[in-house]
């Protein structure tokens, strides 16, 4: 081997055992596997008005869980955040439908009520 090949092996070397060094650091995600079952849980309330939502929040969760026992944090940490933010998103869906059915509601009083008007 010359001497650049020889700096190049070291070089890459070096690079390998700080990236498995870093893998094998990526501490366990407890923190966002608590916000993502919460959040889950809170907006299973609003199942009827986002079920696809809420159904894709679970899942994340499921497999984030699924990730958190195989060890892989930080496919755990992505599902688990992804999980959460699904979870707001079915919340969020949720208020919009349930605001949309109330919008439709008063609407149809004020129609009533001009109906009478009209008819006085």
């Amino acid at each position: 081997m010359n001497p650049m090949s020889k700096s190049r092996a070291a070089i890459l070397l070096a690079c390998a055992t700080v990236l498995l060094g870093a893998c094998a650091s990526t501490p366990e995600p407890k923190e966002q596997m608590a916000v993502a079952n919460a959040a889950v849980e809170q907006a299973s309330g609003s199942s009827a008005d986002a079920a696809t939502e809420l159904a894709a929040a679970r899942d994340k969760l499921t497999r984030a869980n699924a990730a958190m026992a195989r060890k892989e944090f930080v496919q755990a940490r992505q599902l688990a955040e992804e999980a959460a933010a699904d979870a707001a998103l079915a919340q969020a869906s949720a208020r919009s439908a349930r605001s949309s059915r109330a919008l439709t509601e008063v609407r149809q009083s004020i129609q009533q009520l001009q109906t009478q008007l009209n008819r006085s």
